[in-house]
């Protein structure tokens, strides 16, 4: 790998003869950590016409770092950082400047309220990683997929990849949403209420962004999707929570007045509770007395494989009352940042135009694989084969619960990929984590769920997804260790 000549340049502080100082830059580089062994610099030609210095001075500074072992040359093909060069110190922070900034003055607003749930990047080392949201590879059609990116990348495709659409959606990936995936909920929508986002969190934020002001209130379900709430902090409006039961969001519970609801009726999050079709239909009734509109997150409604989903509350809803949000991001892979939201002409159009002034469009890329991937009937087989090993790995999960006497707080009627569950009053989930993980166990804490200050800390969730079948029942037996009570000790 060449290392960019434009990463070169001469201090005009600097003291020494050029030599010196061409020696001292290359030295530092490497001993900084950024020029790593085995790179190859650039010719002392183009070094010497980049810095405006005489070739001979670059060659005999490049010669002195050779006799001292920063670099080595090779025949016909210049020189490298040498494989014997001096190894960086570990430094955490390689900034020689000092921040003189009073950043609690100078922050105009804050987005992190450190409540935010910690999940490893390295998750897939953990032998029992009973985490959310993470794809099981050996579960995803990796050459169907590579087989749709090659495709998007073809001849006939790249102007749909290169060209800058404004504000535009890929006709092929929408016309799918239109006519393949919403009528599966019951919907029916013309492309023109149809916007592709990066993900439900960025459907979600513009939903927020568009219908909210520091002046309108939003209800949300309590617990509820923790990084909506983030969202809906940082909005600046006024912030309804409201308990959830085993049916979901009860409509009797809203407040006489609230502009927005945000639910997710198909699973709660994070309690998995479906909410039953008669208090769908009183909720949209509660909304339309409050003249409130409802933002609908229905997440992993593909994930049913225990019995049909029923339908969106945006099927039936007729009065443009209901604004949809789906995902590919759960059922392909979290990676691939593809979400979409369906509303009423008005609403996407402001959504959009809020979108363009943010990062116009999604990349055609992704959006031309996915449509390709979805419409060649690979994404089908894919919910089906994740349906069949789901329903397996729930199977097992329960039946490892129930053998170690663990409460299970809720399960979901229809699947889904995780088990709400929750621990005795006294247990404090976020020291059982830390305890797990030593122990390669892997679970989410569900306290940040929770609005308000005194949130409950017993409670956690289970996901099935990340998991092989085979190390479910260990994994629980640890974590029925950890949540056992220590016995009383003995007098002598």
């Amino acid at each position: 790998m060449a290392i960019p000549v434009e990463t070169f340049f001469l201090s005009p502080d600097a003291e020494g003869t050029l030599q010196a100082q061409i020696r001292q830059m290359i030295a530092g580089g490497i001993l900084s950590g950024r020029f790593r062994k085995g790179e190859k610099l650039p010719s002392s030609r183009k070094l010497a016409a980049h810095l405006g210095v005489s070739r001979i001075t670059v060659t005999l500074a490049l010669t002195e770092l050779q006799a001292s072992d920063y670099l080595q040359s090779r025949d016909r093909s210049g020189y490298y950082v040498s494989e014997n060069a001096p190894e960086p110190p570990a430094f955490s922070d390689l900034s020689p400047r000092s921040d003189s900034v009073d950043w609690a003055r100078a922050l105009g607003r804050r987005y992190s309220d450190g409540d935010t749930p910690e999940k490893p990047l390295d998750w897939a080392r953990y032998p029992y990683p009973f985490i959310y949201g993470q794809t099981d590879p050996a579960l995803f059609d990796h050459a169907n997929w590579r087989h749709c990116a090659l495709r998007a990348l073809g001849a006939r495709d790249f102007h749909a990849l290169s060209a800058d659409h404004y504000d535009r959606d890929d006709p092929k990936l929408v016309e799918f949403i239109a006519r393949h995936i919403l009528p599966r909920r019951g919907i029916l929508a013309q492309p023109s209420e149809i916007l592709v986002t990066m993900g439900a969190q960025n459907a979600l934020w513009l939903a927020a962004q568009v219908l909210l002001t520091q002046r309108r209130t939003a209800v949300i379900e309590n617990p509820c999707y923790h990084a909506l709430r983030d969202i809906l902090t940082q909005s600046r409006c006024h912030l309804h929570p409201v308990s959830v039961d085993r049916d979901g969001l009860p409509p009797e519970a809203l407040p006489a007045r609230a502009d927005v609801i945000f639910t997710t009726p198909s699973h709660q999050a994070p309690t998995n509770a479906t909410m039953p079709l008669a208090r769908r239909h009183a909720l949209l009734r509660r909304a339309a007395e409050m003249e409130a509109l409802i933002v609908e997150d229905d997440y992993e409604f593909e994930m049913a494989f225990m019995r049909a989903p029923l339908p969106a509350l945006k099927s039936l809803d007729t009065e443009g009352r209901v604004i949809y949000v789906g995902s590919f991001s759960k059922s392909i892979f979290p990676g691939l940042r593809l979400g979409y939201l369906v509303g009423s002409k008005p609403f996407i159009r402001e959504a959009r135009a809020l979108r363009a002034s943010v990062l116009r469009h999604p990349p055609g890329l992704m959006q031309r694989s996915a449509a390709y991937f979805l419409s060649l009937g690979h994404y089908d087989s894919l919910i089906r084969r994740m349906a069949r090993v789901f329903a397996e790995r729930r199977r097992v999960m329960e039946a490892a619960l129930a053998a170690h006497g663990l409460e299970i707080a809720g399960r979901g009627a229809f699947g889904g990929s995780s088990i709400w569950m929750q621990a005795p009053r006294d247990v404090d989930m976020s020291q059982v984590d830390t305890r797990l993980r030593a122990r390669g166990v892997l679970i989410e804490p569900g306290a940040p769920f929770f609005h308000g200050a005194a949130r409950p800390r017993n409670h956690y969730r289970l996901a099935y997804s990340s998991i092989p079948e085979e190390r479910i029942p260990e994994g629980v037996a640890r974590l029925a260790q950890e949540l056992a009570p220590t016995p009383p000790r003995r007098g002598r």
